[in-house]
Formats: C-alpha cells, sequence, structure tokens
C-alpha cells in the first residue's frame, strides 16, 4: 500500500519563500501537477496574495483541471476585477470548458484592461 506522507511532506517542506520557488522550478520544467501540490498549500498559507494563486490557477489549466483552474481564477478576479492577466486565463478556461459566450466576455474585458482593443475606422 502506498503510503503518500512522504510526498505531502515534500510539497509542503520549506518556508513560503522557499515553496514559491520550488513551484516555480515545477512550472518552468512544465510539471504543472507538482506546481499544484505545492501551491495548494501556499496559497492556503497566503489566501491574499495574488501571485501563489495565479500561478495555481496556470498550472491547473496546463494540467487540464479546469474546473479547478476555473475556482481559482474566479477568486482572484472577484477580489480584483482589473487583473487584466486572471481575466484572459478565466476567458481561455472557459473557451476549452466549451463555455464560449461566456468566455467571450471575460475576453473582452482582458482585452479593454490591457489596451488590445482593435482600433475603430472612421465610418464604423
Amino acid at each position: 500500500m502506498y503510503d503518500d506522507t512522504q510526498d505531502t511532506a515534500y510539497y509542503a517542506h520549506g518556508t513560503p519563500a522557499e515553496r514559491w520557488e520550488r513551484a516555480r522550478l515545477f512550472f518552468d520544467a512544465r510539471d504543472y501537477a507538482a506546481a499544484a501540490r505545492v501551491l495548494v498549500g501556499l496559497v492556503e498559507e497566503v489566501p491574499e496574495q495574488t501571485g501563489p494563486r495565479l500561478l495555481l490557477a496556470r498550472a491547473y489549466y496546463h494540467s487540464a483541471q479546469l474546473r479547478r483552474a476555473e475556482t481559482e481564477l474566479r477568486l482572484i478576479v472577484e477580489r480584483d476585477p482589473v487583473e487584466h492577466y486572471a481575466r484572459l486565463m478565466l476567458g481561455r478556461t472557459l473557451e476549452r470548458q466549451g463555455r464560449h459566450p461566456e468566455a467571450a466576455q471575460h475576453l473582452r474585458i482582458a482585452s479593454a484592461l490591457s489596451g488590445d482593443l482593435p482600433e475603430s475606422r472612421p465610418g464604423n
């Protein structure tokens, strides 16, 4: 029988800064599931910080845990409605779930917040 106590201890080991660095290393190595395992504990410890939660959402997105990504992104957008990258990621996450009308709303807001709106031409 497998005992995941050692795994849990590894992912939770160290200071918040050390765990942040470990999560970044996993993420950069494209081991998104491992990054998420580290980040879950970190987000619980510092729920007010956007950086770890956003990286957790990205790790979930890239590991096809779309409902979890959506949950984290909605929390960010609820706290900070002008966080354009979270809006963009939320739109993309919803698109991957086939929820295109809902996705379009968030993608439009993300474009507006980042200044990427299409230029209007005279006569339009």
